[in-house]
């Protein structure tokens, strides 16, 4: 399976790396991202774009490819609704619509939130709803990924100071965190072996919640 993936360099894009990487099942990552993710491997080549949101001068490089797994994103903390529809939309739906228009057989796996809703009160909600949506529209096998909060594994570290904080300090608590709340709680790990599997070999639903990543990231990858 050759996979592209975005954002390598933030948390969940670089965890779902490091199972690519690892897994014998992915043939090849191609990395795309505002920044190099830091990691030297065979499996691996980078693109880096300081600009995401015309990929046309790179588009020959996206053909050929199995699934994308798109992990850009960005916090919507101080952040207008139309911004924030810039980052998150019009950059999933543009990389979304060269991948297939290049690909034979696409699969788009979307990392969203738990909690998104179209029709929701949260501004980050709704416009992630409504990239669900449109992906779900294409002519993809589009899955959205809903992960609650994710404990970074692997040596995984937050890009943001205030999450990456947030991080250390609960650290010794998620022993804790995942009794009391465990259909809330999933690890980087889980994610990036759960987008293998659906790449791998599909899903009953579209949307898959935190009991649906951890189940599938719970199984042992394919030898």
């Amino acid at each position: 399976m050759k996979v592209l993936l975005f954002g390598a360099s933030g948390m969940v894009g670089a965890g779902v790396l490091i199972e690519c990487l690892a897994d014998p099942r992915v043939e090849t990552v191609l990395s795309v991202g505002r920044r190099p993710c830091g990691v030297t491997h065979p499996k691996l080549r980078e693109i880096v774009r300081a600009d995401l949101s015309d990929l046309r001068e790179v588009a020959g490089e996206l053909a050929g490819l199995d699934a994308c797994f798109f992990c850009l994103g960005v916090s919507s903390a101080g952040m207008g609704e139309a911004e924030y529809r810039r980052v998150t939309y019009d950059l999933t739906l543009a990389a979304a619509t060269l991948f297939a228009e290049r690909n034979t057989r696409p699969v788009f796996c979307y990392v969203s939130g738990e909690g998104t809703d179209e029709r929701g009160r949260a501004m980050w909600a709704r416009v992630k709803g409504r990239t669900e949506n449109a992906l779900f529209a294409m002519p993809l096998a589009a899955y959205a990924f809903r992960p609650g909060f994710i404990q970074p594994l692997k040596g995984v570290r937050s890009k943001t100071r205030l999450y990456q904080a947030f991080y250390d300090v609960a650290a010794p608590l998620w022993p804790l965190i995942r009794r009391l709340a465990p259909r809330h709680v999933t690890t980087s790990e889980a994610v990036g072996r759960a987008m293998i599997a659906v790449a791998a070999g599909g899903y009953a639903k579209r949307v898959l919640e935190n009991p649906d990543i951890n189940a599938l990231g719970a199984a042992a990858p394919a030898s």
